[in-house]
């Protein structure tokens, strides 16, 4: 069986620990294959928002890019890919890719991703939002971008940050179709 190969761009907003789990999960899955790149400003917060270094996300990762190799494979829409998430989304790339800048490789993966009609999952990281940003999700969300912001829910009694961070990966999962099984889901009442 092939694995499923998912793109994960990470960039400088914060919310590095978003990206973590989610590459630290699907690394305990068999049949998933990531691709991570991370901008400058990423590594940047890993430092300040972590104890983990560059080493550690790459020897997490099946394979690590830099954000500046446009001729990377995941950068050509002839290497096939199962989907793209951007977490933490910066607004600087959100704005990239809603315009085609493909000005590194995080957006230029984007780009291909989207010209290709494979799925992409972003999360913003902004707050308040001012209405350029928003413009830039409505245009991106128009081309079916899902935008998957790290909104925690309160109804699965979170008692720690990493219950919080477990809950906006399950989403992150889910959007990908990829079983998981997170505690934490609504059961109704």
């Amino acid at each position: 069986m092939s694995k499923r190969r998912i793109v994960i761009g990470v960039t400088g907003a914060s919310g590095t620990i978003y990206a973590i789990d989610l590459i630290k999960k699907l690394k305990q899955i068999n049949n998933i294959e990531t691709h991570v790149i991370l901008s400058p400003w990423a590594k940047q917060n890993l430092k300040i928002e972590t104890d983990m270094s560059l080493n550690d996300i790459k020897s997490l990762s099946d394979f690590y890019y830099s954000s500046g190799d446009l001729g990377a494979r995941i950068a050509s829409g002839s290497f096939l890919t199962d989907g793209m998430v951007i977490v933490p989304a910066s607004m600087k790339t959100v704005a990239s890719i809603a315009v085609g800048l493909g000005d590194n490789l995080i957006s230029r993966a984007a780009d291909v991703t989207l010209k290709e009609q494979r799925k992409l999952i972003m999360v913003p990281r902004e707050t308040p939002l001012n209405t350029i940003h928003l413009e830039n999700m409505t245009k991106l969300s128009k081309m079916g971008v899902q935008m998957i912001p790290p909104i925690p829910a309160f109804y699965n009694h979170p008692k720690t940050i990493q219950d919080l961070v477990d809950h906006q990966t399950m989403k992150l999962m889910d959007a990908l179709r990829i079983e998981n099984d997170s505690k934490g889901r609504w059961e109704g009442i």
